[in-house]
C-alpha cells in the first residue's frame, strides 16, 4: 500500500543548478488496491510491464547526477505508470485516449483490455496525479525563483519494434529520439542534446515520440521553463523487454551528465 505522498520523490541538487531531470516511467510498482482493478493475470501483467516501463531509467539519471559538475535535481515516479501516468491530460485533451492510455491505461500496449469496461479512472486521478502535478509545478517554481530559469528534462526509454499502442511508430526510430516543444525547447537546447548524444549512432528529433513534460501552470505560458524529452532506445542498453541493463547504461549516463553541464553553466 502506497500512501500519495510517497508514491514520487523530488531528491535535491545544487541549490544553483536549474535542471530537473524528470523520471516518470521507470517503476514497477503497483499498490495492492490498484492491482486488484487490472484484468490481467500476474504472468500477463508481468510481460506487459516489461513492455511499458521505461527500465534502468532511473539508474540512467542517477549515475548522470553522481557525474554531473552540478548535480541537477530529480523528480522520480515511484510507481508504474500503469497506475497512473503523470504525463498525460486527464481529460478529453488527451490524444492517446484513443488508444485507451489517457491519465489512467484501459487498454494494454497490445490493445488489449487492462481494466473492466466502465472503470471510474477519478479516483486514481485524485489519489495520485493530481498530488503528483502540484509536486512536480511546485518543483518547478522552485527552480525559477532560486535561479531565475528551470530545465526539464524528461528521461524515457522506447522499445526498438514498434508497439500496436504508437500512434506514430512508423517513422524512424533512432538511438536517441529528441521530443521538442515549439514553445519550450529553444534551438540551444536541442543543439546541447544533439551534441551530448551524438555518439549513440545517431539522434532524431520527435520521430517515434514527439512533445516535452511542462506542469500546466507554466505549459505554454512561461519561457523560462525550457523542455527536452530525451527517448533512448531500449536495445542501446539493455535485454528487451524488460531485462538486465549492459554497459550503454554507464555511457548514456555519461552523455546526460554533460547535457546537464552544459545546461547548467
Amino acid at each position: 500500500m502506497h500512501d500519495p505522498d510517497d508514491s514520487f520523490q523530488l531528491l535535491p541538487g545544487a541549490a544553483d543548478s536549474p535542471v530537473i531531470l524528470h523520471v516518470p516511467h521507470s517503476s514497477r510498482a503497483i499498490p495492492t488496491d490498484v492491482r486488484g482493478g487490472i484484468v490481467l493475470d500476474d504472468r500477463a501483467l508481468e510481460l506487459e510491464l516489461d513492455h511499458i516501463t521505461d527500465s534502468h531509467t532511473a539508474e540512467i539519471a542517477a549515475a548522470a547526477v553522481e557525474a554531473a559538475p552540478i548535480a541537477p535535481w530529480r523528480f522520480v515516479n515511484g510507481l508504474s505508470r500503469l497506475v497512473i501516468d503523470p504525463e498525460r491530460f486527464p481529460d478529453e485533451r488527451e490524444e492517446m485516449l484513443a488508444v485507451g492510455m489517457g491519465a489512467v491505461y484501459t487498454q494494454t500496449t497490445h490493445r488489449e483490455r487492462l481494466r473492466p469496461p466502465g472503470a471510474d479512472p477519478r479516483p486514481l486521478i485524485d489519489r495520485y496525479f493530481h498530488p503528483y502535478s502540484e509536486a512536480m509545478t511546485a518543483a518547478v517554481g522552485a527552480r525559477l525563483e532560486a535561479v531565475g530559469r528551470a530545465v526539464v528534462i524528461d528521461v524515457h526509454s522506447y522499445p526498438t519494434e514498434r508497439l500496436p499502442y504508437e500512434l506514430h511508430g512508423d517513422g524512424p526510430r533512432p538511438p536517441v529520439c529528441l521530443g521538442t516543444d515549439d514553445f519550450h525547447t529553444p534551438e540551444e537546447l536541442l543543439a546541447h542534446a544533439e551534441e551530448a548524444f551524438a555518439y549513440f549512432g545517431g539522434t532524431g528529433v520527435d520521430s517515434p515520440f514527439a512533445g516535452t513534460y511542462v506542469p500546466l501552470k507554466y505549459y505554454g505560458k512561461v519561457p523560462r521553463v525550457s523542455a527536452l524529452m530525451i527517448e533512448i532506445r531500449r536495445d542501446t542498453y539493455m535485454s528487451e523487454p524488460g531485462g538486465a541493463a549492459g554497459p550503454g547504461l554507464v555511457s548514456l549516463a555519461a552523455a546526460l551528465a554533460g547535457l546537464v553541464d552544459a545546461l547548467s553553466a
